[in-house]
């Protein structure tokens, strides 16, 4: 019972927090409703799924956030150009690998730890992104094909949606089902031992933190055409919020390590709870006050567990 309740418990918690908006909160329980609580938690859960494969090698990436408003101004420059959307689609998806990439090479290569080189490149990339937009945001005039990758529907379904399911699913199939992903935990939880057995252990860092920047690029160009605009900072509250839920992720499925699906289940809890604290009229402070204590209370809980605490270097 005590193991249920550790693997399951969060999980338990977010349905009966659900649950209780269901009953409690005006039109929580409408379907337009429901389905803008998946839409928000799509960009989240993105975001998520590429800070869990850096911490499954035990490491942080702290510039996802300001890697994808980067791409994301790249992208709004490029269709304010009369670019191709499709090269700017493919332009911002490679923004963000390259700054993953980077990443990678300065923790693997030069071996500056991961909370200090990722802080230095979020700095980069923050300059940058003011200096390629001169400080104003990129509004409007997007080719409706580009606009449709977010606010299309298939069957009913928002395709930004759909996206947000694929790229969980193929992340939790590589981090779950195939030897890279192994790998992977192996490297983040004993990287001495999976030296010695064999493994390219500073290859599953640098794929790690390449990953975590690509996930960042596909949610840049997705809130640009979520949004039909680029600013400097757009990506910014994403940061906490996305450690948050990776965070949260980790109390539960697989206690104390970063796992995909209990970052996806943290991205949707923290998101029905954002909605119903709307519908229920809070103030917009309290949602900032309940995340800070998600996210001490979800360290709290996993560092009793947790075997190599990455977030504690």
């Amino acid at each position: 019972m005590k193991q249920l309740v550790a693997k399951y418990g969060t999980a338990l918690s977010g349905l009966a927090l659900f649950v209780v908006f269901l009953l409690f909160a005006r039109n929580f329980a409408s379907p337009a409703n429901l389905l803008t609580v998946l839409k928000q938690a799509s960009f989240l859960a993105i975001f998520a799924c590429g800070f869990t494969f850096a911490l499954l090698t035990s490491e942080l990436d702290l510039s996802f956030a300001s890697i994808a408003s980067l791409a994301a101004v790249i992208v709004g420059w490029l269709l304010h150009s009369d670019t191709s959307w499709l090269i700017a689609v493919a332009a911002g998806l490679a923004i963000g690998t390259i700054g993953g990439l980077v990443n990678g090479l300065l923790v693997t290569a030069i071996k500056v730890p991961s909370l200090i080189a990722t802080l230095g490149t979020a700095s980069i990339a923050t300059g940058t992104a003011f200096m390629v937009t001169g400080g104003v945001a990129f509004v409007g005039r997007f080719d409706a094909n580009f606009l449709a990758l977010a606010r299309g529907k298939l069957l009913g379904i928002p395709l930004l949606v759909l996206i947000m399911f694929a790229i969980v699913a193929i992340s939790w199939f590589v981090t779950r089902l195939t030897p890279l992903g192994v790998h992977m935990q192996a490297t983040g939880e004993a990287e001495g031992a999976a030296h010695r057995a064999g493994i390219a252990t500073k290859r599953m860092k640098l794929l790690g933190l390449t990953l975590s920047g690509a996930a960042a690029g596909a949610a840049a160009v997705l809130l640009v055409a979520n949004l039909s605009s680029a600013a400097p900072q757009m990506a910014g509250d994403f940061l906490l919020n996305a450690i948050a839920a990776v965070l949260l992720g980790m109390t539960m499925f697989d206690p104390g390590r970063p796992n995909i699906a209990g970052s996806f289940v943290g991205a949707l809890i923290l998101a029905v709870l954002a909605n119903g604290l709307v519908l229920f009229g809070a103030p917009y402070y309290l949602q900032d006050i309940m995340l800070g204590v998600i996210v001490i209370g979800s360290v709290g809980v996993s560092a009793s567990v947790l075997k190599k605490a990455a977030f504690s270097v």
